[in-house]
């Protein structure tokens, strides 16, 4: 992928669309996000292209944006705070992070049924280091056939600081990236690998590096 030219449709997306305005019928929480997930688009360019503070800007940015429109969501859009806490931590925001995770776990992530509001609330856990309750919803959201598979899986081996079935799980999150065609904002990137990796670095669990054309280097 050309990412240079990615990060430059990004940029000029991401002002299109803070430009643009709700029609009748629209909501305005999609509009937001919509400028969010440019904000995320540019990010994960820049990191590609190795411009880690760019990237780490660019981040924060979408963070802040997805949780504006996540102040206005309905109640149960737990893709909001899952990507508000995504973005921090690939930012290497770790402060903002946790701030996002606790906000995620007041709002009743921790208690709300289904696979997407389990993996809002292990990765809430994760960042907080709550380790021991990761491990049970991680187990949960498991049976409850969390896609893909191995996320979860991924999840349940950092909170039990297994560091070989981590680097299995990652991998499997990896081939799963790989096997895609279609990707948000067609950023071909496996963001979920460099999430879990970031988690990973925060319990001193060392992976070893993997060669992909979805990741940075």
């Amino acid at each position: 992928m050309d990412w240079e030219a990615k990060l430059a449709w990004a940029d000029s997306e991401h002002e299109r669309r803070l430009a643009s305005v709700t029609g009748p019928g629209e909501r305005e929480d999609f509009r937001l996000t919509s400028i969010a997930s440019a904000s995320w688009a540019a990010g994960l360019a820049s990191l590609m292209l190795g411009d880690d503070a760019a990237g780490s800007q660019w981040l924060r940015r979408a963070a802040d944006e997805y949780a504006t429109s996540w102040h206005i969501a309905p109640p149960g859009s737990w893709g909001r705070p899952i990507a508000m806490i995504r973005c921090r931590l690939l930012a290497r925001d770790v402060a903002g992070a946790r701030r996002d995770a606790a906000g995620a776990l007041e709002a009743g992530a921790l208690d709300a049924p289904g696979p997407i509001a389990g993996y809002c609330a292990a990765l809430a856990l994760l960042t907080l280091g709550r380790d021991g309750e990761a491990e049970t919803v991680a187990a949960r959201i498991a049976a409850e056939e969390l896609e893909p598979a191995a996320v979860a899986e991924a999840l349940g081996a950092l909170a039990r600081a297994d560091d070989v079935a981590y680097v299995g799980a990652r991998e499997a999150v990896l081939r799963s990236f790989e096997a895609r065609e279609a990707f948000l904002e067609d950023v071909r990137v496996a963001d979920t690998v460099l999430v879990l990796d970031a988690l990973a670095r925060e319990r001193g669990l060392e992976s070893p590096p993997l060669s992909s054309s979805l990741l940075p280097g």
